[in-house]
C-alpha cells in the first residue's frame, strides 16, 4: 500500500495538470498512510541535516565532508516538498487528530526549508490552521521568524540562529526590541530566550545588551543601504 501511495504522489507532483485532478488524486489518502509518508519524508529530511551539522562541528562548516551531506540534503529536500505543497493544495492543513504534533512538525519543517515565496503563499495556510486548533503557534512564530531573517528583517522572537562565517560561530539573528522578547515568547507559550539558547545541541549564551547593540548595528547598516 505504501509504495503505491509513494508512486501516485510522484505522479501528482510531476503533473501538470488541473488541481481538481491534484485534490482527487490526495485528499483520499487514508490518515495511517498519511501518517507513515510524513514519518518517511521527516527521516529523509532531518537525517542528512543531523549528520552534515555533525560533520560541520568536527570538521568545519566548509569543509569537503559537511557539503557533501548538505548537497544530499537539499536533493531530498526537493523531492520531500513537492510531496508536502501536493498534500496542502488538495486537502488544506490535516488535522492534528489525523497527524499529531510530529505530523505537523514534519510539514513545518519542510515549508522552512522552503523558498521565500512559498513560504509567504503557505502562512495564511498555517494561521488558519491555528486558528482551528490544528497547529501550534510555537511553529507559526517560528516560521514567521524564519522568513523574516530570510527577507533581512528583524525577527520577533528569536528563533532563529545563523552562522557567521566572518566570526565563524553562530549567534541569534538580530531581534526587533530585543528587550520584550522574553514577554512576546511568553504569549505565545515559549520558554525565556536564554533557557532556548542553553537547550540546543550547541548551546548559546543570552547577552541583552550585546543583542541590543546587534540589534541597532543591523537597523542602521539597513539605513545605510536604502541611502
Amino acid at each position: 500500500m505504501r509504495i503505491l501511495l509513494f508512486f501516485s504522489l510522484l505522479t501528482i507532483i510531476s503533473c501538470s495538470k488541473p488541481s481538481e485532478k491534484v485534490q482527487s488524486s490526495t485528499s483520499s489518502i487514508p490518515p495511517k498512510d498519511l501518517v507513515a509518508l510524513l514519518d518517511t519524508i521527516w527521516k529523509t529530511e532531518q537525517t542528512p541535516i543531523r549528520l552534515r551539522d555533525s560533520l560541520g562541528k568536527v570538521h568545519g562548516y566548509e569543509s569537503v565532508e559537511f557539503e557533501k551531506q548538505n548537497e544530499i540534503y537539499h536533493e531530498n529536500h526537493l523531492i520531500n516538498e513537492a510531496k508536502i505543497l501536493a498534500i496542502l493544495d488538495a486537502q488544506g492543513w490535516p488535522s492534528i487528530s489525523h497527524i499529531g504534533e510530529q505530523g505537523n512538525l514534519t510539514i513545518c519543517n519542510v515549508l522552512q526549508h522552503s523558498g521565500i515565496e512559498i513560504r509567504k503563499k503557505y502562512l495564511p495556510m498555517m494561521k488558519q490552521a491555528v486558528q482551528d486548533k490544528n497547529l501550534s503557534p510555537r511553529l507559526l512564530a517560528r516560521a514567521e521568524d524564519r522568513l523574516a531573517t530570510d527577507r533581512g528583517e528583524l525577527q520577533i522572537y528569536g528563533g532563529q540562529i545563523k552562522y557567521y562565517p566572518q566570526t565563524k560561530s553562530f549567534d541569534v539573528w538580530p531581534i526587533v526590541d530585543p528587550e520584550n522578547v522574553d514577554q512576546r515568547r511568553a504569549e505565545i507559550g515559549l520558554e525565556p530566550i536564554a533557557d532556548f539558547l542553553g537547550s540546543r545541541r550547541n548551546p548559546l549564551e543570552w547577552n541583552l545588551e550585546e543583542q541590543i547593540k546587534r540589534t541597532a548595528e543591523f537597523q542602521q547598516a539597513k539605513e545605510v543601504l536604502k541611502q
